[in-house]
This record gives C-alpha cells, structure tokens and sequence, in this order.
C-alpha cells in the first residue's frame, strides 16, 4: 500500500471489494486441473501457522545481536538485543533467552533469518498482516482469499466434517477490527472456504454446538431463520447464485460438525491434564493445543494467532523488553511441546509448521534504510526509563521465520542479517511470495494455480510470478 492511503481508504476500498465478491460468480479454474502436476509431489497434508501478530523484533528472539543490559543514560543507538543469547540444538546458532525450549527443537526445522517484509508506505499492521495472508498489497479490487482459503479449495477436506481452514485465537471486536477482517474470507473462492472462527480456543466447542437449552428443532427453526435473514440482506441483494451455494454449503458443514463425533476434538476438558498443563501458557499456548487435537482429526489449514491489539502483546511501543519477558512466557513451552508431540506421533513429517510476524522491530529505524518512513513512536536518544529499553519501531528488512515438518529441511538456516545495526538481511533475502509457494510446494499445490476474475487470471501469488525457495525443502 503506497503512503497515500490510510486506514480509512483501506476500509473503503475493501468494503467496495467484499461487494463485488458477493455479486461473482463461480471462478473459473485457469487450470486443467488445479490439484498440481504428475511432476509435483506433495511432503505435507496439512499446514499449522502459529502467528505472531504484532511484530515479533528478531534481534529480541530468533536472531540475537550484541546483549546490552539496562542502564539509566545509555544511548539507544547501542541497544541491538535486550536479553542475552543462548545456545540451541544446531552447532553454533543462539537464540535469545526465555526461548529455551523452542532452541531445543531447532534440529526438527529450518530457521528463516532473511524475511523481508513489503514497501507499503506508512506503516500499519493490518496492513502488512494482509499481505503477509494474501500475498497481495491492499487494497485490491476483489477481495483476496486468504492463503488458508486457497489450501482449503485446492485440497479440500482431509476429514469432511472437519472445517478446513480453521482460525484460532483472534477477536475481531478489538483494536482494527474491521481491518482483520478484510483479509480473513475466501473472497471470490466462495464462504465454504472461509475461516472456521474460534476467537477463544477454551471456548472452542461452542463454536459447534447450540447454546445450553437449544434443542435440535429450536436449532433448526434458527438455522432457517439465518437464512431468510441474509437472503434479505447484501448477499442476497448482491450476491451471485455461486456465492449463496457457497454460504449454504458452508452452513451445512457447520450442521454436520455439529452432530459428530470429530466435535469432541474442539472440547479441551477433554486432554489429560498433564499434557494440558504443558500448553496452558495463555490463549495462544491453548490454541496450540487446540491445533495439535484438531490435526489428530484430520485439519487441513490452522492458524493460531497471539492476536493483534493496538499496543498490545508483539506491538511493543513501550515497556518493550518487559513485555517481550511475557511473551515469551506464553509462546515458547507450547510451540516446542507441538512440535514434540507431532514428532512423537509421526504426524510433523507431513504437517507443516510456521511462526512468523509481520515484520521486525528495531529502536530506531522505521521502515527499512533507505526506504524510512514516518515515526510513529518517538523513542528518546538518551534512555532513563525502562520504558524505553526494547524494540519499538517497526522494522521490515530483517525477520525470522521458522519452519518444521511436511518436507522442511531438518537443523537448516537459511539466509543472514548483519550484526551491527541496521540488522537488514544481507543473504537470501527472501520475499512473501516465495514463502507461499514454499507452502503450496509442499502441499502439491500448482504455481500455475489460477481463476478468471473480472476477466483475468488471479493467481495464488501476484501474477504467479512467486516461486518456491527449494533450498528450505528436503
């Protein structure tokens, strides 16, 4: 997105979008057949991406630089890392403290150092967090399926009662609300491949049964009265007879989660309370779990968010390197418990794994060099206050990913940041539209893979120019 717009143009534009998805019709494949190539041969069946929104600093975890501890009238320009380092499982790779358990299990993955995150002028998260889903720059002209939405269209239902793109962990009555919302649909590929929304995943069940005291029959009275209610509103008005089958079949997925026995999977009450202790970090560490169960019964595409709120979590304007002691509290037990548990179970090798952000942080530049933009903290060059002492601007020329199972390189780094500042990537940069066709690699999933829209191909990456990066693949 190019500086001119901001978060009212975004909303504008993908509202007139979100229309003119209601009223297309069936997309049209651009191929003969959209499940791959003879030559492509899928490593993975099912995809967890564990997100966190906010912008994760990469120095403050997944990429230390020089540690410099706290001191009333430092300069902010010697800060690089506010925790000290710590070794993991491959030779010669640190990672920074409070991140114990997840270095543990570095030698079951790929690490990631050269994410470069997009130009899309003054920065705002739901911004990038569009891109990083889509893999195209708000806003567009038609509303852009979501990544999980492309997974579940091109490969369907691993379990039929079980939906196939599931999301957990994110409420969208917090912070940009309308914003997140913009790039969590199926757009033009239809409601049947929307998100399953589980904003709280202790409430998870919920999500699939009436409310206490619905008998079936009431259930049902309601059921038919939703329908009349949108038949009434825009996607009746609008919407094209694809897109209303699309809505109904979704609803009647929904009516047979309902009834079988695949709905326990969503109760955590359910897990033995030893393994439930090792998950339950947060929200985020129970909706790891909640992913973990789901997989036993067949998910095709989850993600678990720590959620973005303005200000909150990953979005550490102020108080940064206390929040970050939080954070990471809540992320690192569960993320190497999943990934332990799936390896026990023989599931990672066909499951793929993925922790990411947004973008960086870093104390002082915003934006990247050489492309900076506007500040939108001011962080003082002399720190007194502890309140100043971690990452605060949003960074975009350096993050980390990390990647296991389904085909991934096991103990792999790919790519390098400079060590003093700024800590940009200086080999294998690597862009948003290669990390999705790494996905779709994986999953057997065409680079071609594409539908007429207003009458030209829409790709899974922009003009399907995104290509694999092989070397994160075994």
């Amino acid at each position: 997105m190019k500086e001119g717009y901001n978060r009212r143009e975004f909303l504008k534009k993908t509202s007139a979008a979100m229309l003119s998805a209601l009223a297309a019709g069936a997309p049209v494949s651009g191929l003969l057949s959209s499940c791959g190539s003879p030559t492509m041969k899928a490593t993975a069946d099912s995809v967890i991406l564990l997100f966190m929104a906010g912008g994760m600093a990469h120095t403050e975890t997944f990429d230390p630089k020089k540690y410099t501890p706290f001191r009333k009238g430092m300069e902010s320009k010697e800060v690089l890392s506010t925790f000290p380092s710590i070794p993991t499982a491959l030779d010669g790779i640190h990672f920074s403290e409070g991140l114990e358990s997840i270095a543990k299990v570095m030698d079951k993955g790929t690490l990631i150092r050269s994410y470069v995150a997009a130009d899309l002028g003054h920065i705002l998260h739901t911004r990038h967090q569009y891109h990083f889903h889509t893999c195209y720059e708000p806003p567009q002209s038609v509303v852009v399926p979501h990544l999980g939405s492309w997974i579940a269209k091109e490969k369907g239902a691993l379990n039929p009662v079980i939906p196939p793109f599931i999301n957990i962990g994110q409420r969208f009555t917090v912070g940009e609300g309308e914003e997140l919302k913009a790039f969590h649909s199926a757009g033009f590929l239809g409601s049947e491949f929307g998100p399953f929304l589980i904003p709280d995943p202790t409430s998870g069940l919920d999500s699939v049964r009436p409310p206490v005291g619905m008998t079936t029959k009431r259930f049902e009275a309601r059921n038919k009265l939703y329908e009349d209610l949108l038949s009434a509103g825009p996607m009746g008005d609008f919407g094209s007879d694809y897109q209303k089958e699309s809505l109904k079949r979704s609803m009647e997925q929904a009516y047979i989660l309902l009834n079988s026995p695949e709905a326990q999977a969503f109760d955590l009450s359910k897990e033995p309370k030893e393994s439930y202790d090792k998950y339950n970090t947060s929200k985020f560490g129970q909706g790891c779990l909640l992913a973990r169960r789901l997989i036993d019964q067949g998910a095709r595409y989850i993600t678990v968010t720590t959620e973005y709120e303005p200000f909150f979590g990953w979005d550490t304007h102020d108080n940064g390197h206390t929040r970050l002691k939080d954070m990471k509290k809540m992320i690192d037990s569960p993320i190497a418990q999943l990934i332990t548990d799936l390896d026990e179970s023989g599931k990672l090798d066909r499951t793929l794994v993925i922790v990411a952000s947004e973008f960086s942080r870093d104390m002082l530049t915003e934006g990247r060099p050489g492309l900076k933009v506007k500040d939108q903290v001011e962080v003082p060059d002399i720190i007194e206050d502890m309140k100043n002492y971690g990452m605060h601007r949003h960074f975009t020329d350096g993050c980390s990913i990390l990647m296991f199972g389904g085909g991934i390189k096991k103990g792999h780094v790919f790519g390098k940041t400079a060590d003093e500042r700024p800590c940009k990537s200086i080999e294998n940069p690597i862009k948003i539209d290669s990390i999705h066709q790494t996905i779709y690699h994986a999953l057997g999933i065409s680079p071609e893979t594409n539908y007429e829209i207003e009458r030209r191909p829409f790709y899974t990456t922009p003009d399907g120019h995104g290509k694999a990066e092989l070397d994160l693949l075994i």
